[in-house]
């Protein structure tokens, strides 16, 4: 019989130690102390014979993992566009892996399936797309640009007269694949993944700004796949995908985009014209996991084409449930087992409401060009216009930009990355936490620029 005292007890502890890591974090430096990451050289042993008592287990990892974390759920981490985690997010991630769902099959799974069902029709509202789009939960934007772009994949030469998914790509017509000169890493990832390459592409030039530069998009003709990016990782800019899709949709093209973070700006009413001509696209990735603050790992894959992405990502079996009169989640995944991730994502919409999901989109991005205007009253050089909540900065040459970017980082204080964007080195400021204040961003621009200034008079 399972111990349900020992369950209880277990579970409270683990409840007991998120709390107080959570409440540490409005607080606590950002960077662990090298000590702390020095510390987890204890966790490197052979595997014990005998086991561990799962109180034990709790308490090392606690006491040994926690310290050496980096501070990404608190307010003052703007590095690589990661959210927060709200809290109620928290708490049903939680009771969700209390669960223990596996959502494949609406029958064996049907709160959890229905659940990502309502969130998936909330988002498609929410960010003016067709709603009558298929989505599916994913482990994050390369996953759901995979997912997206193995649609297209499926769809284009279907359209060509090639059935990909019986006879693959050996023999298969030629396919033309347009992406910006500064496409995200992980689409290149998920074009090398569905055998187009991550070399054989067109890439579009792009302006100052890094939006594909329309005047000079490249010519094409016959099967092709174009993906284009809303919030360019580095600037924030939005590809001008209306005028991409007038030219695509006449000759049959497919049209991606990318907007692992910049889709939300849809959720704005002041921002929503950055996307406003995004419904005339084919799919749209994005995450939960950035700008929603759900926690990891959360991202989805939306399809105009039903039949395309579940062509693509359908599985049938003797022993599956394949002929349900309901959605089968795993019929739009590319995963058959995978946790409720989606569950998450209906918990943040359900507490924050479509007025909650403006604010915070909306406060962000007030901070980011508050960030901004900080630095500029400084002397320094902000290298981009702040459309979204992305900031670059640069302080000076390469080597002060890099000494500087470290200083900050080993600080405390806050934690921003360093970036290469178009021949410059620059510090990647990205405000993306739900819980971010004007006051964090007022402590951090008072780290940035003691640092800046001490790092000057060294020099």
């Amino acid at each position: 019989m399972p111990d349900n005292r020992n369950l209880r007890s277990l579970l409270k502890d683990a409840a007991e130690r998120g709390v107080q890591y959570r409440e540490a974090s409005l607080e606590r430096h950002v960077a662990p102390r090298p000590e702390a990451v020095a510390a987890t050289a204890e966790f490197v042993e052979p595997m014990p014979d005998a086991g561990t008592s799962d109180a034990e287990v709790l308490r090392i990892l606690d006491e040994i993992g926690s310290p050496a974390t980096v501070n990404m759920v608190g307010p003052r981490y703007f590095g690589f566009v990661i959210g927060g985690s709200l809290p109620v997010t928290v708490a049903s991630n939680w009771l969700t892996a209390a669960w223990d769902q596996n959502v494949g099959m609406h029958e064996v799974t049907p709160a959890t399936a229905t659940l990502e069902r309502v969130a998936m029709s909330w988002m498609l509202d929410m960010f003016g797309l067709p709603g009558d789009s298929a989505a599916a939960f994913v482990t994050g934007a390369t996953v759901a640009n995979f997912t997206a772009l193995a649609a297209a994949r499926n769809r284009v030469f279907n359209d060509a007269g090639w059935n990909v998914e019986a006879d693959g790509l050996i023999g298969a017509p030629a396919l033309t694949v347009i992406v910006s000169a500064e496409t995200h890493p992980t689409v290149f990832k998920s074009l090398g993944m569905l055998g187009f390459g991550r070399n054989r592409v067109l890439r579009a030039p792009v302006d100052g700004q890094g939006r594909i530069d329309i005047a000079r998009f490249p010519e094409f003709d016959g099967p092709t796949i174009i993906c284009t990016q809303a919030g360019n990782v580095n600037t924030g800019a939005f590809d001008p995908v209306g005028e991409i899709c007038a030219l695509a949709k006449p000759k049959g093209a497919w049209v991606h985009v990318d907007g692992a973070f910049g889709l939300w700006a849809a959720a704005s009413r002041e921002l929503e014209h950055l996307c406003s001509d995004f419904a005339a696209a084919d799919s749209w990735a994005t995450d939960a996991h950035k700008w929603l603050n759900v926690p990891y790992d959360s991202g989805i894959a939306f399809v105009r084409d039903t039949a395309a992405l579940k062509s693509a990502m359908s599985i049938t079996a003797e022993y599956l449930m394949t002929d349900s009169e309901f959605r089968n989640p795993s019929d739009f995944t590319p995963e058959l087992s995978r946790r409720a991730r989606g569950v998450d994502v209906w918990a943040a919409l359900k507490s924050l409401g479509r007025d909650g999901v403006a604010n915070m989109i909306d406060t962000c991005c007030a901070n980011a060009r508050r960030f901004a205007t900080g630095l500029e009253g400084a002397g320094y050089e902000v290298l981009n216009d702040v459309v979204l909540n992305q900031v670059l900065v640069s302080f000076g040459d390469d080597a002060s930009n890099r000494q500087i970017i470290d200083a900050i980082q080993a600080d405390g204080t806050c934690w921003c990355g360093v970036t290469v964007w178009q021949g410059k080195t620059a510090m990647r400021i990205s405000v993306c936490n739900w819980s971010t204040t004007a006051a964090d961003v007022d402590l951090s621009l008072e780290a940035t620029i003691r640092i800046a200034r001490q790092n000057a008079l060294r020099s």
